[in-house]
């Protein structure tokens, strides 16, 4: 069972009245949480990856996270243009802004996936995020870094990236610094003294967030970066390998719909946040499968480079084979078979027949 709280009803100092909005967590809630935990232990538990693997899938994370957080927010490029303007290929169709916001995405995402021991989560570093967020967008130069000095509304966006209808309003500019520095020096102090379960703080610090609005442009984005940041933070560190930005994109009316209903009462005597939670943490719960998924020998497409999946699909069909097959079939050079070969055996889906030059291979 998670630890939710040591004392629910110990009167605390939160944005809002935190305690009295998780005061009665519903047992699905707690179920959810337990079950993320569980995985999470088996992640670091389990973790058998090798450098190189885990190197492919953070790239391949990278762009999909890039992709589906800026489609969120009505961008049209694919996960296929993502790559290849990393590369440094320019994709004429589409407009510059659209470029823009995946190169400065893409780059803070990767920042954070490496450096994340090293970032203190606090009000520099957010509006030092949403400088680098928006580094490279020419129409944010004004206003990257700074609190909003008007008022703004948060749109659902459609695929076509047209608003289709305003959320909710949000907080009103010459409110909105003294309200972000309390939510973000009472999450600062409640996650290090661990009171609450963290993925309850850190999913209050999101609906507060996005609640407030504290920047002209660029806050859903954001959010979405800090949640990687907060959640590796506090121990969830198969953030860099699962997409929980897809996740979110492939979801998008249940996370409009969970926002919506949680947000329009923050305030007001009838708080509730259940709904936004159950999102949060259905997402959290879904990525931590999909992690854990990767340890398994079954996930070996996601796991093998090209050419060691080449090998697999050789050795896969065949009923034995040697190495001198493996090079006459697939075309690929002797080290490199030898290397396919002993990741298989690693991962127990192949094994081997003899010793030295006569050895032969066959599928478990």
């Amino acid at each position: 069972m998670p630890k939710i709280s040591k004392k629910l009803t110990k009167p605390y100092s939160a944005p809002d009245n935190f305690s009295k909005r998780i005061k009665n967590i519903p047992p699905g809630i707690v179920s959810k949480i337990a079950r993320i935990d569980e995985l999470k232990g088996r992640w670091i538990a389990g973790i058998r990856l090798s450098p190189q693997v885990l190197g492919r899938l953070k790239r391949s994370v990278l762009i999909t996270s890039t992709g589906a957080s800026t489609r969120i927010e009505g961008a049209r490029l694919t996960d296929k243009d993502i790559e290849k303007l990393m590369r440094g290929i320019n994709i004429q169709k589409f407009t510059n802004r659209d470029k823009q916001e995946a190169q400065g995405y893409y780059e803070l995402l990767e920042n954070i996936f490496n450096s994340w021991k090293g970032l203190k989560f606090n009000e520099n570093l957010i509006k030092h995020f949403h400088r680098e967020l928006l580094k490279y967008v020419d129409k944010d130069k004004s206003h990257r870094g700074e609190n909003k000095k008007g008022e703004n509304k948060v749109h659902m966006i459609d695929d076509a990236g047209q608003s289709i209808g305003i959320l909710f309003d949000t907080a009103p500019a010459y409110l909105t610094p003294a309200k972000m520095r309390d939510l973000i020096e009472w999450t600062q102090k409640t996650l290090k003294e661990e009171k609450y379960q963290p993925l309850l703080v850190i999913g209050n610090f999101l609906v507060e967030f996005l609640k407030i609005h504290p920047f002209t442009d660029g806050n859903g984005r954001l959010s979405r970066l800090l949640t990687n940041l907060l959640l590796l933070h506090t121990g969830y560190l198969y953030m860099p390998y699962v997409s929980h930005e897809k996740l979110v994109e492939d979801n998008k009316p249940d996370y409009y719909i969970a926002l919506r209903r949680s947000q329009k009462n923050l305030g007001t005597k009838k708080e509730n946040i259940i709904d936004w939670l159950n999102f949060f943490l259905d997402t959290i719960l879904k990525q931590s499968q999909l992690a854990v998924e990767l340890l398994s020998k079954e996930n070996i497409e996601k796991i093998l480079s090209e050419k060691q999946l080449i090998v697999w699909r050789y050795v896969e069909k065949v009923k034995e084979t040697s190495t001198r097959d493996i090079m006459k079939h697939t075309k690929i050079a002797r080290p490199t078979i030898k290397q396919s070969l002993e990741a298989l055996l690693r991962l127990k889906k192949i094994e081997r027949i003899g010793l030295g030059r006569s050895s032969r291979y066959r599928k478990l």
